[in-house]
């Protein structure tokens, strides 16, 4: 555990910032239903940080107390080189400014990249899994094969690499574009594989081509009704982001929690993120931001720390994510994709 920095990043309703999540690309190799419209526009490479901007814009977080980055998409293993950018950050690791360096990931591009991962100071990722039904996928991810991440994984876990399973829970099933149906079956499956699964609920996030409020699944609903046939304890398990855990004793495992819209987890946030365009984002469902990307190109690294302690004092209190028929539409005009998965 690294020391407490001596210059912590603090808002003004005394939260402090540990926990960095970076956006290295808005393009990813799927379409999933909640979270991107099939044919999207990406941004322009002039406007997306480098590499470079990228690593220099997370040492100013770690030398300000944050102690975990986690790096998302799009599809974070889809930008080239991106092994030179996660190398770089697990050095940080040996040199006493962070705890944990992490990765989520749709799974597609783990076969090829887990042991570099490993061997880059990663120990744990996060893959978005939705379903385990080949059809089912195809048809929420529009463009994914099931057998490529599920060989991912396999060679995530042979890897040594720590496997979390994050699964959107989206209303009914397979005849209503949803996956009501399988969370019992995901449940079984991670738990017999060694994986703790976390349940998202859907988030009201930019255009896409379905109608949220039929997609939309309360967690409460949800646990609620797995709490009649499974055995759920608390378990205070975390991983320094915004999941609720409870522990399964008929499984042995454990299952997460991520209720934006129906137990919001505001009074504790520790979060900020990084956009690929440089857009610090002080909540994910405010449009609060601060462009670091146009500190750094116009005023120098040296310029990054005041701009910190200028967005500190612009973190709102929380985000005003509802889902119903009188709120159908995005609460924030952009994708998930673009803030960060």
């Amino acid at each position: 555990m690294t020391s407490p920095a001596k210059n912590p990043l603090t808002d003004r309703f005394g939260r402090t910032i540990t926990y960095l999540r970076i956006s290295v690309t808005d393009r990813c190799d799927f379409r999933c239903v909640y979270c991107m419209a099939e044919n999207m526009s990406f941004l322009p490479k002039r406007e997306v940080l480098s590499l470079e901007e990228i690593d220099t814009i997370a040492r100013a977080f770690v030398a300000r107390g944050v102690t975990k980055l986690r790096l998302t998409g799009g599809e974070p293993l889809v930008r080239r080189d991106i092994m030179t950018l996660i190398r770089r950050l697990g050095a940080l690791r040996n040199d006493g400014g962070l705890d944990e360096l992490t990765l989520t990931t749709n799974g597609s591009q783990l076969t090829r990249f887990a042991s570099d991962l490993f061997e880059a100071g990663v120990r744990r990722v996060n893959v978005s899994l939705d379903t385990t039904d080949e059809a089912r996928f195809a048809e929420i991810t529009r463009w994914g094969r099931l057998p490529q991440v599920l060989d991912g994984i396999a060679a995530a876990r042979e890897a040594g690499l720590k496997v979390k399973i994050n699964m959107v829970a989206l209303k009914g099933g397979a005849s209503e574009g949803g996956n009501e149906d399988e969370i019992v079956p995901m449940l079984e499956w991670a738990h017999k594989h060694g994986m703790d699964l976390t349940l998202i609920e859907t988030m009201p996030m930019g255009e896409v081509d379905i109608d949220r409020p039929d997609q939309y699944l309360p967690l409460s609903e949800v646990r609620n009704r797995l709490s009649t046939r499974f055995t759920l304890t608390d378990d205070p398990h975390s991983t320094g982001g915004p999941a609720r855990y409870v522990h399964v004793a008929e499984t042995g495992g454990r299952l997460g929690f991520i209720t934006p819209l129906t137990h919001n987890f505001c009074e504790s946030c520790n979060r900020v993120r990084l956009t690929c365009t440089g857009d610090l984002y002080l909540c994910l469902g405010q449009e609060d931001r601060l462009n670091l990307r146009d500190v750094l190109r116009n005023d120098g690294p040296e310029a990054l720390d005041d701009a910190l302690d200028r967005a500190m004092l612009i973190k709102p209190r929380g985000h005003d994510f509802l889902i119903d028929r009188d709120h159908a539409g995005p609460a924030v005009p952009r994708h998930m994709s673009v803030t960060g998965g």
